[in-house]
């Protein structure tokens, strides 16, 4: 069985870069994509995804994109657990494997 994810959308806000605790590099990032069919009112809904970029690739994301740059994701979904004192909630995160900057004002068709 495979586990793949493609994404095509619009970054919602300029990525940011942080350091773990064990030094690695990632950052989140959010797509704003459209659906490709319209509503009962006659527009487009848009869906805003979460996805998880590591190491070169959060760092060239962050350096070459910006807010409402498109751009490719191919990666997987992964399951994680928060526990709290009374409750476990349960989160599905796009990790992305590959970003493909589609179009971005410092630098066209480049990838991370």
């Amino acid at each position: 069985m495979l586990n793949n994810v493609v994404l095509v959308g619009r970054l919602v806000k300029k990525p940011e870069v942080r350091d773990t605790e064990n030094g690695k590099k990632m950052s989140f990032i959010t797509l704003a994509i459209p659906r490709g069919y319209k509503n009962m009112n006659g527009e487009y809904d848009t869906d805003f995804v979460d996805c998880v970029l590591w190491d070169a690739t959060a760092s060239n994301t962050a350096t070459y994109c910006d807010k409402g740059d498109i751009i490719g994701v191919k990666g997987r979904i992964q399951s994680r657990v928060a526990t709290t004192e009374n409750e476990k909630k349960y989160f599905m995160d796009i990790i992305a494997e590959k970003v493909t900057f589609l179009s971005s004002n410092q630098l066209k068709t480049k990838e991370a």
